[in-house]
């Protein structure tokens, strides 16, 4: 799907617990700013917990983007989070439902998956791990069909 980017809203650095509480703060606030519903609201802040815990405590830090993208006129918000950590040592079974290492909220990756309508992963062993995910206000954009 292609998606018209606006500037990198916030870029905010994931190296304590105190940064894990000012990212969810701002995923909240860009949430509400642009109409989320309090449902998807505490959906997307929820992923975005998992994820930017993730970063601090298997990638030993990272960072998180947030940029508001907009596609067939529907708003949206994607977050990226990224660290320059170990990477997944198997991403198949990080992805399968039910596997936790035990840290975080429980959920593990396939939890944050089913809570965005994108999700992406992209890992290295020794290279790090960069997830991104998109929520959009009332639901994914509808594709166009070709004339």
């Amino acid at each position: 799907m292609t998606h018209s980017t606006g500037s990198v809203s916030a870029r905010l650095p994931l190296t304590s617990d105190l940064d894990l509480v000012r990212a969810r703060q701002h995923v909240r606030q860009m949430t509400a700013e642009l109409g989320f519903s309090l449902v998807e609201q505490t959906k997307l802040v929820t992923a975005a917990s998992e994820l930017a815990r993730n970063a601090l405590v298997h990638g030993g830090g990272g960072r998180m983007e947030c940029t508001q993208v907009t596609a067939g006129g529907v708003r949206g918000l994607r977050l990226v989070f990224s660290d320059d950590g170990p990477g997944i040592a198997d991403l198949d079974q990080a992805l399968s439902d039910g596997y936790t290492s035990g840290e975080g909220l429980g959920m593990g990756l396939p939890g944050a998956r089913r809570l965005v309508h994108e999700f992406s992963v992209d890992s290295a062993r020794g290279q790090g791990t960069t997830v991104t995910v998109t929520s959009w206000v009332a639901g994914p954009p509808r594709q166009r069909e070709a004339p």
